[in-house]
């Protein structure tokens, strides 16, 4: 029976709401790997690309996934060479894939202890839709270190997510206040900095996120705020996008089905296109709080170069 990679990854991400894309597709090439047996190297190689490619036509909006992806195809790239003996050779792979994936969970926690020094007290922090990493970072300053600040959290239309972040904030009894996406022009004058999680960061330094990222960016230029960006290194990918539009079409749209009860007109039924996410180049970035440190937006090129040709 062949193996559903698909299936696979989609399990992991149900069994784990707080899995990334990024380590549910490792996690799941590496079960792949421990189920498939190739018989070659070039044949496990191939095995590996043809799951990838299923992995990421089956799933839309996958920018992270895709990093997560191209991340694993260098690991095995540079593993499989190492050894001389075939089955030392995917016993390692297996053995070193769930190594793999277990630092990249910890790299979460990693992120946020960087981030740490970042929360102020009296500080305002404006924060963007929810970013598991963000979440953490704010959670590990009030509990830990009883720093005291106030959140500001966008409403983070199409998605809401922004209701999902206000909640744990809540619960962790951290003072938080939910604002529509249009206001954030209105009350950037009184946050002290801002902090976005990020799907995906480009070879520039810049990211993408969730659908205002950019423009919440170009308002904090303006207003003189830091922009923190906090993230795992595992979402760096090697993409490389001109402008804030510029990114594949069936990874930055959703479409919306909305019915306009005020009209009884045949085209009453309206299919509205919104964008899902966006970029912001890295000149808007103050600074990126990451697994491998505090980076500066140009630093991430040098970062991949490490990962991709070391």
């Amino acid at each position: 029976m062949t193996f559903d990679i698909t299936k696979a990854y989609l399990k992991f991400l149900e069994d784990d709401s707080e899995l990334t894309m990024p380590i549910a597709a490792i996690e799941s090439l590496v079960t792949m790997l421990r189920v498939e047996q190739p018989a070659t190297s070039s044949e496990l190689i191939k095995l590996v690309k043809s799951n990838i490619e299923v992995l990421k036509s089956s799933i839309s909006n996958a920018i992270s996934l895709s990093a997560g992806c191209d991340l694993f195809m260098r690991f095995v790239l540079r593993n499989t060479n190492l050894y001389a003996d075939w089955e030392s050779c995917k016993r390692n792979l297996v053995e070193n894939g769930e190594l793999f994936v277990q630092r990249a969970k910890e790299s979460r926690s990693k992120s946020a202890e960087f981030g740490i020094p970042f929360i102020k007290d009296d500080d305002t922090i404006l924060v963007h839709s929810y970013s598991r990493v963000v979440f953490q970072l704010l959670l590990r300053a009030r509990r830990e270190r009883f720093t005291r600040f106030r959140v500001i959290v966008t409403e983070s239309r199409p998605t809401g997510k922004g209701h999902h972040m206000r909640k744990l904030l809540q619960q962790a009894d951290i003072p938080v206040e939910l604002i529509v996406d249009n206001a954030v022009g209105y009350v950037i004058h009184k946050v002290d900095k801002v902090l976005v999680g990020a799907e995906g960061v480009a070879e520039s330094g810049g990211i993408i996120n969730h659908i205002g990222s950019y423009q919440i960016g170009c308002l904090a230029k303006a207003n003189n705020k830091p922009f923190y960006v906090v993230t795992e290194s595992h979402k760096f990918v090697r993409l490389f996008p001109l402008s804030p539009n510029d990114l594949p079409e069936d990874i930055s749209r959703i479409i919306e089905e909305t019915t306009d009860s005020k009209t009884d007109d045949e085209d009453s039924d309206l299919l509205v296109t919104s964008p899902l996410i966006d970029f912001t180049p890295h000149e808007y970035i103050t600074a990126l709080i990451t697994d491998l440190g505090v980076l500066t937006p140009s630093a991430v090129s040098e970062e991949l170069i490490k990962m991709w040709y070391d």
